[in-house]
């Protein structure tokens, strides 16, 4: 915005910055936020700005491609059986389905905390608040993500140490994962991959370091919340206190949110005893897959 521009909310330290305020309206995440105002997308006051470095408060006005953003609904979150087949992305420029397209149609705004690859499923965590999504999604938080893995080969503990210290593949560190071997199951073998980072297709990788291929990728669980029993393809909305605690956010007025159309409201299961045949077990606080198995394979 331009310092001539008497209304410019930039001349007070007042309010918050617009990336931020666009997140928390579900508009964008920050950095998207930001690359919607350098593509003059964004502007305040009847003005286009042209910089995120920028403080609003709720009395200036604010547009996105001319339209005016709505005031911030209360925070909420949401679990999303992704199916294998959609990409995590609002748009794709190969023409393949997003997970948006599978939503419920009375779904307000949302955006993914992080993503699963086309060929991935499992728990992904929907929001449609900006803070919430950068809290769950940032390194320094190091919320647990716990997967079942299913490779073809014969693996042994001597081969999938590596992964526990931690590998670099292509120049790239990935941090030391927790990783089980569950079961062998004819050619194939099934694992349980615990990893805190999440970076692009990073299983995947780490498991092709080792000669191992993965041709199933299930994720179980984000932190506390859990796949469960969750059918592919549906939604289940968390209560908002229950997002609260979990988040460690203040507490606020619980007032029950209309529920969206195959959403169901539910908590994260409690840690159950570990089993036999499951997943080694971790500190207290590390959260349980909650007993979800994969369907077994057609012959």
């Amino acid at each position: 915005m331009s310092a001539s521009d008497p209304k410019a909310p930039a001349s007070s330290p007042a309010g918050e910055r617009i990336a931020k305020k666009l997140s928390r309206a579900g508009v964008a995440s920050r950095r998207e936020a930001e690359r919607m105002i350098d593509a003059g997308r964004v502007g305040v006051n009847g003005k286009i700005i042209t910089s995120p470095a920028l403080n609003v408060t709720d009395t200036d006005t604010i547009t996105v491609d001319g339209a005016p953003i709505t005031p911030p609904e209360p925070a909420r979150l949401w679990m999303f059986h992704k199916p294998i087949g959609l990409v995590s992305t609002d748009s794709d420029e190969k023409g393949r389905e997003t997970i948006y397209s599978a939503l419920p149609d009375d779904m307000p705004r949302v955006m993914s905390v992080g993503r699963l690859d086309i060929n991935s499923e499992g728990l992904l965590l929907l929001t449609n608040d900006g803070g919430i999504k950068r809290q769950l999604e940032l390194p320094s938080t190091g919320w647990l993500r716990r997967y079942r893995v299913r490779v073809n080969g014969r693996p042994t503990d001597a081969q999938l140490d590596p992964l526990r210290k931690g590998v670099t593949v292509d120049g790239e560190t990935f941090q030391p994962m927790s990783v089980t071997l569950d079961r062998q199951q004819g050619a194939n073998a099934w694992l349980t991959v615990g990893i805190r980072e999440g970076r692009n297709r990073e299983i995947r990788r780490a498991l092709g370091e080792v000669d191992l291929a993965v041709n199933r990728l299930i994720r179980i669980s984000y932190g506390p919340f859990q796949l469960g029993e969750l059918k592919s393809g549906t939604v289940e909305e968390i209560r908002r206190k229950i997002m609260r605690d979990q988040l460690g956010l203040p507490p606020e007025d619980d007032t029950p949110t209309k529920p969206t159309q195959a959403t169901r409201q539910r908590k994260p299961r409690p840690p159950q005893a570990k089993s036999k045949s499951g997943p080694k077990t971790g500190p207290r606080s590390t959260p349980k897959s909650g007993g979800h198995r994969p369907p077994r394979p057609r012959r």
